[in-house]
């Protein structure tokens, strides 16, 4: 087994290994002495997994209670956040009950948000099931939902107590989340390992996987360790987030994934920055040509002027500007702000 620790007011271990899945009830029982369980988890994952998870965890003595919500992102709403608080409330749920977040970035998002509110905060684990969720947002402890001026406008920080990362539940996926999950893959490569970068140039990421899981969650537990609030370095992460946030909704988030919109506003930026003398050239080119090799976008039809004029609803805009990450080269990145007036022609 790999185990990456993560050295946060809330130290927590993050478990990789194939068939992890199968001894979740004696892991979760190892780092708590709940008595009830919520599985928080969508309906396309309950249909795979949930009757494993639960019976797992009845096994192990837990009092075991299951949520489902419909899976997507127009999900990720308050909404659905009360409706997880009535499920606590009605299962009786104490302060030192316990949440399991089963599923990708969506679920884990909500459910670690709600744990996080729910009697002022009670502990969650992660088990990830989609490449994106596994290399990146199932860890750090970030946290949150969506409202209609924009994506993840209210969450919290709220670290696990324990990460299990199970490669196998990639292979239930359908290529489009695989090549979803790539873009973050991509990004670790992008702002902070350039042989990340060259390796997923050579060789297929799937034939490595656990070698990629591994080193973009130690990458993000790096940075994570050193800025867990994100006031400064952790900010890097955001790279390519902005344009593709913004991307998102425009479409309402639907059509465009996560993923995607990510992938076009990585490359959208670093034109921007090689065009203003910020970043070595080519480097867009490179990044295209890696994100075009696992199937994702590197454009997009909407109006530049409306993807400029969302940014200034984005988490990273503040005082009359927005902060803007970009590349000096492949493997180093660094943030810049932007006036709100100047946005769109810097990415015009």
């Amino acid at each position: 087994m790999r185990i990456v620790k993560v050295n946060t007011n809330t130290p927590y271990d993050i478990l990789i290994e194939r068939g992890l899945i199968n001894n979740v009830g004696g892991l979760v029982k190892s780092v708590t002495s709940a008595t009830k369980i919520t599985v928080i988890t969508d309906t396309n994952v309950e249909k795979l997994y949930a009757e494993r998870i639960v019976d797992s965890l009845k096994t192990e003595g837990f009092d075991t209670s299951l949520f489902v919500f419909e899976a997507g992102e127009k999900s990720k709403t308050l909404s659905t956040i009360s409706r997880m608080y009535d499920h606590m409330a009605e299962f009786k749920m104490s302060r030192k009950d316990i949440v399991v977040a089963l599923g990708g970035g969506v679920t884990g998002d909500m459910a670690g948000f709600a744990a996080a509110t729910y009697m002022r905060g009670i502990d969650f684990v992660q088990i990830p099931t989609s490449l994106l969720a596994q290399v990146d947002s199932s860890v750090g402890g970030k946290t949150g939902v969506d409202i209609p001026q924009g994506k993840n406008l209210v969450g919290a920080f709220h670290q696990p107590r324990l990460v299990i990362i199970d490669p196998d539940t990639l292979s239930t996926l359908p290529e489009y989340y695989i090549n979803d999950g790539m873009a973050e893959v991509i990004k670790y490569g992008c702002i902070k390992d350039e042989e990340l970068f060259r390796t997923l140039e050579k060789q297929n990421a799937l034939d490595i996987i656990e070698d990629i899981i591994e080193t973009c969650v130690s990458i993000k537990r790096d940075v994570v360790n050193r800025d867990e609030k994100e006031r400064g370095e952790r900010m890097l992460l955001n790279f390519g987030h902005t344009l593709g946030h913004s991307l998102e909704k425009i479409y309402n988030f639907e059509g465009l994934s996560h993923g995607q919109a990510v992938a076009i506003g990585m490359v959208m930026i670093t034109n921007a920055g090689e065009r203003a003398g910020l970043t070595k050239k080519g480097t867009a080119d490179k990044i295209t040509a890696l994100c075009k090799k696992y199937n994702l976008p590197v454009s997009d039809s909407a109006d530049i002027g409306r993807i400029a004029a969302e940014c200034t609803s984005d988490k990273k805009s503040s005082a009359g500007s927005v902060s803007f990450v970009l590349l000096d080269r492949i493997g180093s990145a660094f943030t810049r702000k932007t006036p709100l007036s100047d946005v769109l022609s810097f990415i015009k």
